[in-house]
């Protein structure tokens, strides 16, 4: 089927058709905030903007539909490097990075920049190890890179086995945040929410696969990206740290150490907590905004860590690099990626502290914290966020004012809430549930896919079925995207774990399993396939059986090290690849043919390896 979004005069006018997208884009915004003078609700205002923002990304998936399987599973290996860039970028900035990592340094404080520093590494790591090499197989998944590299098919499903559960673990966190959204701005349950936008993902994936995930996810990057800036320098320029608050973040965190010095920062007990009925997920501020604490250097360097390696291990981002037209292309895509994303991530701790201000400063029309109870109860945005259970107010001492550990929230909407604490106009909230919408569905419609694309490729087509014609590949991909997004919004219901939580369970899923059979595949022509088998498996068996042990939902046992659930990649990790060096100097070394193909693929130039996989 012609695609009206396929073929060079599409790629050579893309400037063109983003420039007048993001022109539309922002006529839009107007638009909104006109009819917001005029006294239109603050509830159809959000409405309109996740209702126009989605339906835009569903007439993109539309218009991307396609039967080619080049076309699907890597968008025809036409992207271009800055466009490629933007979609890595919005693949890369999920609902954890758009909605929940400004709301853990909020309350978190300085440990929580572990994240930051981690997941901006990890493309320091893709660019010098894997992005390359990867694009010069000719790859369609990372298992089937794991397939072609090792032989054989068992090791083919274990490398599918990884996948399937660190992505799967990922994408929960993204629905989460696509619920957390649509249950705020839509007025109807979280429940109910996720459904809402596990929709509004299969809208973008389902006919266009890889093709209709990447025009969107340019799309969603451009809308994120203003959704995520605007707030940071309008509420910096409100009040009084400039126009450009990155350079008056020292000022800006002074003044919230002042505040935190003044009201004191109370530690609630269990037991307090569950006597006023606070809602299960909600904290408060009770660590010092930048305060270093006693022996955080390790917790510190092994969460970067973790976050770092994991990023290098995610095949949804590793599956970016199989699009681009050319080796030269993939890397250049890398750097890319990392600007886009900078763009961000070093707004994310701005945004973080300037909310806290405009909530606990009592110079501030907005400061909420030293006022009386009823007083801030009877402010709209504190009964909305109230309504839909994501706030909540506990009068310890009974004094009828708002203490700072009587106002609780769940970290997961500090950057919806931020605007309507600011006191900005409603269209900006409205244009920040959009973002956040953006963010989520577009991490989600990549992750979603990656899974698709590897049991219907690599399990169903290259294992069980090799006569497949491609009408049956591309059917099967497609059911088993409402499949695994069903599953996956049936989980995210659930709650579970935080949207951090949960992504970072997933990054150390991956970097247990797939990180040094990757790696190794690449730069290690010793490397077999049975040191391959015993790496992924024993890494990610190793990994499990660690984060069972420590995990607060499970035994609940003392971390070795202060390696706790977010860091049991470190653990899977290392097991792989000891297992994986033992086994493959235990074993035969790989034939000629494979040690050649592993030199040929460290270099540049020259053609694909496959050509078709």
């Amino acid at each position: 089927m012609a695609s009206s979004l396929q073929g060079k005069s599409f790629v050579e006018n893309l400037p063109k058709i983003y420039g007048l997208y993001t022109g539309g884009f922002i006529l839009f915004i107007l638009l909104m905030a006109v009819l917001e003078s005029q006294g239109v609700s603050a509830k159809t205002i959000g409405q309109f903007f996740l209702a126009f923002t989605v339906l835009i990304y569903a007439l993109i998936g539309w218009l991307s539909r396609t039967v080619q399987v080049d076309a699907y599973y890597v968008a025809g290996r036409e992207v271009p490097t800055v466009f490629n860039g933007m979609a890595t970028a919005a693949d890369w900035m999920s609902g954890a990075s758009f909605v929940a990592m400004a709301g853990g340094i909020y309350f978190g404080g300085y440990i929580y920049m572990a994240f930051l520093v981690g997941w901006t590494g990890g493309y320091v790591l893709v660019a010098a190890l894997l992005a390359p090499y990867l694009r010069k197989f000719g790859c369609y998944t990372v298992p089937d890179f794991i397939g072609t590299r090792y032989g054989g098919n068992f090791v083919r499903f274990c490398a599918v086995l990884v996948l399937v559960i660190a992505s799967f673990t990922y994408v929960t966190a993204q629905i989460n945040a696509t619920g957390t959204i649509a249950s705020r701005f839509l007025g109807i349950p979280f429940e109910q929410g996720v459904w809402v936008g596990l929709v509004s993902i299969l809208l973008c994936s389902m006919l266009g696969g890889m093709r209709a995930v990447t025009w969107t996810q340019v799309a969603q990057y451009i809308v994120l990206i203003i959704a995520y800036l605007i707030p940071v320098f309008w509420i910096s320029n409100k009040f009084g740290y400039g126009v450009f608050p990155h350079l008056q973040l020292g000022a800006e965190v002074a003044r919230i150490a002042e505040l935190e010095a003044q009201y004191g920062l109370v530690k609630n007990t269990a037991e307090q907590i569950k006597a006023a009925g606070v809602p299960g997920g909600l904290a408060y501020i009770s660590t010092p905004h930048s305060a270093v604490p006693a022996g955080s250097a390790w917790k510190y360097i092994s969460l970067a860590i973790c976050m770092m390696v994991g990023t290098a291990s995610l095949p949804h981002i590793l599956m970016r690099y199989f699009t681009t037209p050319s080796v030269k292309s993939a890397r250049k895509s890398v750097a890319w990626s990392l600007f886009f994303i900078f763009l961000l991530y070093s707004s994310a701790p701005m945004l973080a502290t300037l909310s806290k201000i405009s909530l606990i400063d009592p110079t501030l029309s907005t400061g909420i914290i030293g006022k009386s109870i009823s007083d801030v109860q009877n402010i709209e945005w504190v009964k909305n966020w109230i309504a839909v259970k994501q706030a909540y107010i506990a009068d310890f001492n009974n004094d009828g004012i708002l203490q700072l550990n009587e106002w609780f929230m769940r970290g997961d909407v500090v950057v919806l809430a931020t605007p309507e604490v600011a006191g900005l106009p409603y269209v900006i909230s409205g244009l920040v549930a959009a973002g956040g919408m953006a963010a989520a569905m577009s991490t989600a419609d990549g992750l979603i896919l990656a899974i698709a694309n590897a049991l219907s490729h690599d399990l169903y087509y290259k294992i069980i079925n090799p006569k497949a014609d491609v009408a049956k590949r591309l059917i099967t991909a497609r059911v088993l995207l409402v499949v695994i997004g069903a599953a996956g919004a049936f989980i995210a219901s659930m709650r579970l774990t935080g949207i951090l939580g949960a992504v970072a369970w997933a990054f150390d899923f991956a970097m247990s399993g797939l990180f040094f059979p990757l790696v190794l595949g690449v730069w290690w022509k010793r490397a077999t396939r049975e040191g391959a088998i015993a790496g992924i498996l024993l890494g990610l068996a190793s990994g499990t059986a660690y984060l069972i042990y420590v995990a607060p939902a499970f035994m609940n046992q003392t971390p070795w090290l202060q390696i706790d659930n977010l860091r049991f990649g470190i653990i899977g990790a290392s097991v792989s690849l000891i297992a994986m060096v033992v086994v493959s100097l235990m074993t035969k070394e790989p034939d000629a043919a494979t040690q050649k193909m592993v030199d040929d693929c460290r270099v540049p130039a020259g053609r694909t390896i496959i050509s078709k996989a």
